[in-house]
């Protein structure tokens, strides 16, 4: 993988991440980011620090390029983890990062004990639709758009450890 590695943020690199996440969202937005009010830099310092959550990146020659943030969502089992963030670097799209950041997510789900990923997706972002497509998720049976909701919900087994490994 060159100079690739994926490992957990450290709480230091969250204005990194936060600059990461804002360069992702603003591809999505044509119309530029709606300001919600929401203070990212503290968000994603939340998300790090979080003791059930976690915050992996990969970093490629010394630069975080593509993060994921989940964690068990409230009022669910504790076999279903929700995939609350996942960004690459745009200028990195199409190399491969997003799979090999989705491939260490599922490993740590699996490893965790997890059965279901789950997801919500900006319903215009039809890229990251199609990348999540790619990796097996599907439309949620449980959780069907709402007339007025801008987000489409998605859903992953986790695949079992095969035999042999």
């Amino acid at each position: 993988m060159g100079g690739r590695v994926i490992r957990t943020v450290l709480p230091a690199e969250a204005e990194a991440v936060t600059a990461l996440h804002a360069r992702a969202r603003a591809t999505y937005y044509p119309d530029g980011v709606p300001e919600d009010g929401t203070d990212w830099l503290a968000a994603w310092r939340g998300a790090i620090e979080r003791p059930d959550g976690q915050v992996l990146c990969l970093v490629e020659d010394g630069r975080i390029v593509a993060i994921a943030s989940f964690r068990t969502p409230p009022d669910t089992s504790a076999e279903t983890v929700k995939l609350y963030q996942f960004h690459v670097d745009p200028d990195a799209w199409r190399s491969g990062i997003g799979t090999a950041l989705h491939t260490a997510c599922v490993e740590q789900w699996r490893a965790d004990g997890r059965r279901t990923a789950v997801l919500d997706v900006h319903a215009d972002n039809e890229r990251a639709q199609a990348f999540y497509a790619r990796q097996g998720w599907i439309p949620d049976p449980d959780n069907p758009p709402a007339e007025d909701d801008h987000h489409l919900f998605l859903r992953y087994s986790v695949p079992r450890e095969t035999s042999g490994e």
